[in-house]
């Protein structure tokens, strides 16, 4: 039996899809047609590893159309499923396994009602391999750009410890706080860097095209300029007849740092400065905190074993001094060490957290102590993206009024000076 994708007509002639198992596509036409639809493509979805599929296609006459092809190919390679819609997904699963519903069946509903292409294939193609024996998190693994190693790794422990209904439905509830502070972070930063780039195109405007022409009035006047009104012309000037050059060394000083940042040591020391900087650098720090300690209470409520659980934790802190914290934790409990002992060590965490995650191994609690601890940073974060965000809309406002100001005072200052001199 192999799974098809198929396009036709139902009996009102509107377009229906969809995919569905069967023995060939001749005993998908017969099994369609009795349902009222005629199919006009069909192509035979073949599971390979790494995710990917490899489709045979096939017309409703039996010949090949370079039309389903490039439907199927060029469409696959627009297609997106977005982080939001696998954590609805693993609600989804979660909700409907609790209801006593066998997990093909599940796959099967989620796919059928899914409105994302890629992902009604995807969930396709994890229920044909569910039906052969393969284990859920080994189907999983195979598409590692939609599930990740901390996704796998609990629906692993789920499906050892016979409590996957559980396992996913805390999985939805770490994947939606994930999201809900990764919006947080880059909500505050959106409008200041919107109000930037606005900012630096008006006065690229008033720099390249107006003050050119005020300006020029004073080459006449046969008087040394101020200072500050040389500066203004000198910048103008140089923007406006160098700007050919200025735009690809600013976009090629701006991929430079970018490959730079790629790098270990590029990584490393840009990391350190991160966690250093003025007013970003608490709010980075505490994000970390909140990311490590949902994560690996998370895990370690799965099942998952806490050195699987550091390893995987690590990964998701996105920052190298960070990272080599955990990793020292992780070899710290090889060696029969706490991980506080080790975090206290590296002075990068918070005394509070650290104060917490001891009490937590002590008393045999360190889920709950985590999960107390990233609620606790959570809130932290809060206020301190919205205390980011009330210093960065002033602070830039009030850098491009003193910009004005300066261009406005450079300019009247030599025509308060005309007049003077004409009285």
């Amino acid at each position: 039996m192999a799974l098809y994708a198929w396009k036709g007509l139902d009996a009102g002639g509107k377009n229906v899809g969809g995919t569905r198992d069967a023995d060939g596509g001749k005993a998908l036409r017969q099994a369609l047609r009795k349902d009222g639809i005629f199919i006009t493509e069909l192509s035979e979805v073949l599971a390979t590893g790494g995710g990917k599929a490899a489709k045979t296609s096939v017309a409703a006459g039996n010949k090949p159309k370079s039309l389903l092809k490039r439907d199927v190919n060029f469409g696959q390679l627009m297609e997106r499923v977005r982080p939001q819609e696998i954590a609805v997904l693993t609600r989804q699963i979660g909700t409907l396994l609790a209801a006593g519903i066998p997990l093909a069946e599940t796959l099967a509903a989620l796919s059928e009602q899914s409105d994302n292409k890629k992902l009604e294939r995807v969930l396709a193609g994890i229920r044909q391999k569910v039906n052969e024996g393969t284990a859920l998190a080994d189907t999983l693994a195979e598409h590692p750009t939609l599930f990740s190693d901390l996704y796998v790794n609990m629906v692993r422990s789920g499906e050892a410890a016979g409590n996957l209904d559980a396992v996913l439905l805390r999985l939805a509830a770490f994947l939606d706080s994930q999201l809900a502070l990764q919006a947080k972070v880059s909500g505050a930063l959106t409008y200041p860097i919107i109000m930037m780039v606005l900012g630096s195109l008006v006065m690229g405007v008033l720099l390249v095209v107006v003050v050119p022409q005020i300006t020029a009035v004073f080459e006449d006047m046969g008087k040394t300029l101020p200072w500050n009104t040389q500066l203004l012309i000198f910048v103008s000037g140089g923007i406006g007849s160098y700007w050919w050059l200025i735009i690809p060394l600013g976009i090629g000083g701006f991929f430079g740092f970018r490959r730079w940042s790629r790098t270990p040591k590029g990584r490393d020391l840009l990391d350190r400065v991160k966690l250093r900087a003025w007013v970003v650098g608490p709010l980075i720090r505490f994000v970390g905190v909140a990311r490590f300690s949902r994560t690996l209470a998370t895990m370690l409520a799965a099942g998952v074993p806490v050195l699987t659980a550091l390893e995987i934790t690590k990964k998701v802190l996105n920052n190298t001094v960070l990272e080599r914290v955990v990793e020292s934790a992780r070899d710290a409990i090889r060696e029969g060490e706490s991980i506080a002992v080790t975090l206290r060590k590296s002075k990068q965490f918070p005394s509070m957290m650290v104060h917490m995650v001891s009490v937590g191994e002590r008393s045999g609690q360190l889920e709950t102590m985590l999960e107390n601890v990233a609620a606790a940073y959570e809130r932290e974060v809060d206020g301190k993206v919205a205390r980011l965000t009330t210093i960065l809309s002033p602070a830039i406002i009030v850098t491009m009024a003193l910009v004005v100001v300066f261009v406005v005072f450079s300019i009247l200052t030599p025509i308060l000076d005309m007049q003077n001199f004409v009285q």
